[in-house]
């Protein structure tokens, strides 16, 4: 099969290649996925850089955990009516040394979920770690009907899903976002106010929509830049649920949060149960098929310009960043 892969860490124009690997073969409990487009995560250009560890996991890697395709063959002990499904992928290079940036993975059957007929496999590419981030996020925040959820970043890959999904448990969402136009694409994913985060004073926004009441839970995505605001926009025990951060340490109000009985919740997507994750899939699947989400504007590359697409993610590209391993 046609890949690429990386035996060291570094910029993706110098260690990233594409040639050919040994076809896999679905092992007991697996499935053996073609994969049609595979998607570039920003966690996937920090591993590949050295910015997560600088030290190999594995001695050559195929990155990316996101994709979508058709599924070939199956392993022993799983149904064959998995054969010629489409789907989308979960966790394909976490822990892993092989992603989905080629033309066949093989994985266990828990990590992949149905593909509905009415999403392309660039839409397909585009779930994975962003749909399940977004919402794990909403559902960590409990019940939200008629509750207030600050969205940090309102309109990237996590926040623009956790905007969508929080609206449809009936909060009322309050998205950050930082530009005029980010501000128009929140509003048409669900919030009932944007607030531009390069224009206006954040705490003080908050404090005139709620009438000074502040907000029941905030979705966090760089828990670094924000954290000094936490104790001045939420209510008494309000929540923050944590999934990214760009720097590793987090300075926090200790006075304001511990006087207003603050939670900080943090996660990480690729580690949710197993039983979490089905649950996920189970509630997002018939959204899915109805239609009833919107999803992210789509870069494609072809896999041969895979250095390209990285390059794209660390630019901060505002479209979701697609390979199509099939060119």
């Amino acid at each position: 099969m046609k890949a690429a892969h990386y035996s060291s860490k570094g910029l993706a124009r110098t260690v990233l290649s594409v040639g050919v690997e040994p076809d896999p073969a679905p092992e007991s409990g697996e499935v053996l996925v073609r994969i049609a487009h595979s998607g570039v995560n920003p966690s996937d250009v920090k591993s590949r850089s050295g910015i997560t560890s600088p030290a190999m996991e594995f001695p050559r890697v195929i990155p990316h955990s996101d994709g979508a395709g058709v599924i070939e063959a199956v392993g022993a002990g799983v149904s064959k009516d998995w054969i010629g499904q489409r789907v989308w992928t979960i966790n394909g290079q976490w822990r892993r040394p092989f992603g989905t940036a080629a033309e066949m993975i093989a994985l266990p059957e828990s990590q992949v979920a149905p593909l509905p007929d009415n999403l392309s496999t660039e839409t397909g590419a585009s779930l994975g770690i962003p749909l399940l981030t977004a919402w794990y996020a909403v559902h960590a925040c409990g019940g939200l009907l008629g509750k207030t959820v600050l969205v940090y970043g309102a309109t990237g890959a996590v926040g623009g899903y956790a905007t969508q999904l929080a609206a449809l448990s009936g909060a009322r969402v309050i998205g950050i976002a930082g530009s005029p136009e980010k501000c128009q694409l929140a509003s048409m994913l669900g919030a009932e106010w944007v607030i531009n985060r390069n224009e206006q004073d954040v705490v003080a926004s908050v404090r005139e929509i709620t009438s000074g009441n502040s907000v029941d839970a905030i979705i966090e995505v760089d828990a670094a830049a924000n954290a000094a605001k936490y104790g001045d926009l939420l209510k008494f025990g309000g929540d923050v649920i944590i999934y990214g951060s760009g720097a590793g340490l987090i300075e926090v109000p200790f006075r304001a949060m511990i006087v207003g009985f603050v939670n900080l919740r943090f996660f990480i997507v690729y580690n949710l149960p197993l039983a979490v994750r089905k649950l996920a899939i189970d509630v997002l699947t018939p959204l899915l098929e109805r239609g009833v989400l919107k999803h992210p504007q789509v870069e494609v590359f072809p896999l041969s310009e895979i250095a390209t697409a990285h390059e794209r993610v660390e630019s901060g590209a505002n479209a979701k960043i697609i390979v199509d391993t099939r060119l």
